[in-house]
Formats: C-alpha cells, structure tokens, sequence
C-alpha cells in the first residue's frame, strides 16, 4: 500500500467560500478513480498560527496506482482550478 500525504496552506485572502468549494471538488475524487482504496480530508483546527491549513491523505495499492490518482484528469483539474489559484504552501510524500 502506498499512501500520499498533502498538506496544503492557503492564502491569506482565500475565503471561506473558496475553501470550501476546493474541499466539494476534492470530495468528488474517490468516487471517480477506481484506485483509491481510502481518501481523507482533514481541515486544520486552528490551535497554533503558522500550521498549514488541510491534509489530504491517499491510499492506493501500489505505485501504478498511485500514478493513476496522481494524473487523472479530474484530480489534475482541481489542482490546477482550485487549489493552485489559493495555495501559499504545499509539503506531500508518498510512504509505504
């Protein structure tokens, strides 16, 4: 099993809204690409100034299908469509 781990932090000036139009987009993935076996979304509480803002947590099989999240069309248009215009920051790995 393979699992990528997102952690994304927005601009300052990304609003409410926009936050949560990314998390309804990010939402539609899984049902979309056959290869996620788990897929979760988890917002930052807040605690501590300088965190950054969501995580994103995928696992798939293997390698192969790690690529195939990575590159779907849909998963690539919420990228470059919602996430990219807000983002300040983003850290990822992939782990076994």
């Amino acid at each position: 099993m393979i699992r990528h781990i997102v952690l994304l932090k927005w601009k300052a000036d990304t609003t409410p809204e926009q936050r949560a139009a990314v998390l309804e987009r990010l939402q539609t993935l899984p049902p979309a690409i056959p290869e996620l076996r788990s897929y979760t979304l988890e917002e930052n509480i807040g605690t501590d100034p300088g965190n950054f803002d969501l995580a994103i947590i995928a696992e798939v099989d293997d390698l192969a299908a790690y690529a195939a999240y990575r590159d779907h069309p849909l998963h690539q248009a919420v990228i470059h469509e919602s996430i990219r215009p807000n983002l300040e920051a983003r850290a990822a790995l992939q782990v076994r």
